[in-house]
Parts: C-alpha cells; structure tokens; sequence
C-alpha cells in the first residue's frame, strides 16, 4: 500500500512537470520562421545515426516561402516531415545542410534548439572542458587543437591554440557568417587574449563565398610570429605559415620519435619547422638531418635549434626538393638509423587519389633505400583522400617491393587527442603516421 501511494505521487509530480516543447514547436515560434528541408525516402537513417553533412542528393525538397539562404538555420525532417534536427543551410555547397543537433538533443537541452549562438558558446565551453580533461594546456605544452571541426560537433570550425593566442581557420560559410559570435566565444576562455582568423579560402569558394565581399574581422595582432612550448621543446612559428601556422596533430608521434632517437643519425624529409628534427635532437640524436623546399621555414627550424640550446652540429638544415635529395643520397649510397618522411598533402581530394598514389609509392621507395636494414621509417599521409582509402599499406608494400626491401609495422598512429573524430563522420579521419622496419 505504501508502495503504491509513492508511485502515484511520483505519477503526479511528473505530471506537473511542464512538457519539454519538440523542436517543431520551437521552430512554429521563432520570430522569423524556419525553413524544412525534407530527406528522400532512405535516407534518414544515415543523419539520425549522427552524420553531420546533409548532401544535396539526400534532399527531396525544401519547404519555406521565400526559401532559405546561405546560413539560414533549418529544419532537416524525414519523408513525413516530422523534424530530426537542424543545422546551417547552403543554397550552394554539396553540403547543403550542416547538421547540428538532433531532435532528441533539444529534447534533453532546449536551450541551445534552433540558437546559433548558445550553441557555439555551449560547444566552444565543451571542446575546452575535454582538452583540460586531457591535460591540455600544460607547463610543457600550449599548443593545441582547441576545436576541431566535426571531432568537436562544429563542422567546419577549426581552432588552434598557441599560447594565448587563438588562431582560427574557416572552411565553412556559417563559419564565416557567425565569425564575431566566435571570436566573442573564444574571448570568453580565460586563457585568450589575441585571435587570428583565417578563411580557407579554395573550399569557401566552393562554399559559394565571395571572399572579397566579406568585411574583415577587427583583430589585434601586433606580432607575425609567436613563441609556443610543445612537450617541453620550443617552437617559433609564423602566423604567415601554412594552415594555422604549426601542426599540432603530429604531438604525440613527434614525442614518441624523441623516445627511439638517442645514438641514432636521423634523416627528416619535409621537416617544415623542424618538428620531428627537434624531438630526434632533443631525444639524443647522434646526428639529424632536415630538408624541406621552404626557405622561410627552414630559417624558422635554425632559430628554432638556438631557441632550445641544441648543438648546431649535431642539427642541421638543408633547403632542397624532397625528391631530388633522396635520389642523390641514393647514388652516394647514404644511409640513416631513422627516416621520418611527412610530405604535404599528395591528395586533396578522391579525384587525384590514384596520380597521388604514385606520388606517395616513389617517395617511400626512396626513403626506403635510405633507411639502414633494420633500421626504422616513419612514414605519414596527412591526406584524408589517402587515410580512408585504406590503400596507404599497400602503397608501402608496393614500395617496398620496387626497393628490394622486406618491411613490418611496427606502430600506427593518427593525430593527437586533442583532434577526436567523430565515428559517425569517419571522414574526419586524415592523418597516418606509421612506424615500419626496414630490412
């Protein structure tokens, strides 16, 4: 009896409670109205599962008078029209929607339902949380991923973190419409006192963004170059540099490069800045090697060697074309206890994944003769083309096989964990760093 008057007041209690409006309620409110963009007959499943990017051939058909425009938030509804989410919407892209919560997430969290701004601040507080939960930032390291797009459930926002300083690169059109909101966002982390904003400006073109259109954000930014500490190692790099100035992704296999390198001669092919060159001198490198085609940054790696103490002699720089390198030391016979070879991206897209193949085959075939027998390869694809093809092994058996070498896995890794993934967006997933012997 006691049992049951205690269900039924716990029955009443939660029948007082109001009921949380859906998001077809929330959006039959909104001041302005909200356009639906109703999906074709299977292919619901794949968004409600979590997938972020709702392509134009996933679209039966748009409802709303006028239709929506380049960064209008919309609904995304299954064939009945009955709601699944809302995202970003783009009159111009492959990507027409960006979806970015589900109806069952403004069930648990109204607030944030169809408001771009409560999102990005509850977002942007989220993505910090988890690097402090990953001990990022730390006295040995302040350069880090601070959102990282679809990882981070901000398709097409990308923030790196180098000191105080934010650096932000956009590659999508909602990104650029809602830029003072996210730099208000970020202005609000304890720890920022400076932002950087840098379009991508070849995929906002296919974002349908007329880049000279746009009004420039007020930044203040007195320096071109800022000092960071990663792992405990010292970096100069250059707001001016490629993507956002340095490659936070490659942390964790740079630092384990530092654990393998004492007493050994070190070959760093594409060394950029001198990232792995620094671990390997740091490590305790007998002798380490870096060549890259860039004269600004291999003046970067130079200073970069003096900035941490580390004996010229036994670090050195060489301004010259991977390829041709390679061959030379070939044909002198050359050869180190460690290579590390992490050329640019070779496949920026599916199209050119099978003229990047090649590419990817000659270089590691070189950079195999170059390796001592028994001696270790660190070989890496930061192609996303290349990674989720899932050909990159068989690209160094291949290689292997034109070098007359017998090679084993000995690590595979990807970027660092301040870069998560999101598995219902697999294509996230772009670098590939792998340890091989070489016999």
């Amino acid at each position: 009896m006691l049992l049951s008057g205690r269900l039924m007041l716990r029955s009443l209690s939660l029948a007082s409670l109001p009921a949380t409006p859906s998001l077809q309620e929330i959006a039959s409110n909104h001041p302005t109205g909200v356009a639906k963009v109703v999906l074709k007959k299977g292919k619901t499943q794949l968004f409600k599962d979590g997938s972020p990017m709702v392509y134009s051939g996933a679209i039966d058909r748009v409802i709303g008078r006028p239709p929506p425009t380049t960064g209008d938030i919309v609904l995304v509804a299954d064939g009945t029209e009955k709601p699944i989410g809302w995202g970003f919407y783009n009159s111009t892209s492959m990507f027409r929607v960006r979806l970015m919560q589900q109806e069952e997430e403004t069930t648990l969290d109204p607030s944030c339902a169809l408001n771009a701004e409560k999102l990005l601040e509850t977002r942007i507080a989220a993505a910090a949380e988890l690097r402090k939960n990953l001990g990022i930032p730390s006295t040995r390291t302040n350069a880090y991923r601070l959102v990282n797009s679809e990882g981070d459930r901000l398709s097409g926002l990308i923030v790196d973190i180098f000191g105080d300083l934010a650096v932000i690169a956009s590659s999508a059109a909602w990104v650029q419409i809602y830029q003072h909101q996210i730099m208000d966002c970020l202005s609000r982390l304890n720890n920022i006192k400076q932002i950087s904003w840098r379009p991508t400006v070849e995929i906002l073109k296919e974002e349908g963004l007329d880049l000279s259109d746009l009004k420039k954000p007020d930044l203040i930014i007195p320096q071109t170059r800022v000092k960071v500490m990663e792992n405990g190692i010292s970096y100069w790099i250059s707001l001016d540099g490629q993507k956002t100035g340095f490659y936070a992704d490659q942390r964790e296999n740079r630092c384990f490069l530092s654990t393998i390198s004492e007493g050994r001669r070190v070959l760093d092919i594409c060394c950029y800045t001198g990232g792995f060159a620094l671990n390997a001198a740091s490590g305790g490198a007998l002798d380490v090697i870096g060549v890259d085609s860039s004269s600004p940054a291999l003046e970067l790696a130079k200073e970069n060697v003096a900035l941490n103490g580390l004996d010229s002699q036994r670090i050195s720089f060489l301004r010259e074309d991977a390829t041709e390198f390679m061959k030379a030391a070939v044909s002198r016979n050359e050869s180190w206890d460690i290579v590390i070879l992490d050329p640019p991206k070779l496949a920026p897209r599916k199209k050119v994944l099978k003229s990047a193949s090649g590419m990817y085959r000659n270089l590691n075939y070189l950079a195999m003769q170059l390796t001592k027998r028994g001696g270790l390869l660190m070989t890496c694809s930061c192609s996303g083309a290349m990674t989720q093809s899932g050909l990159f092994l068989r690209i160094l058996q291949g290689a292997a096989s034109m070098a007359g070498r017998k090679i084993t896995v000995v690590r595979q890794a990807g970027a660092a964990c301040d870069h998560p993934i999101d598995p219902a967006y697999p294509e996230g997933a772009y670098l590939t760093n792998i340890l091989l012997r070489v016999l």
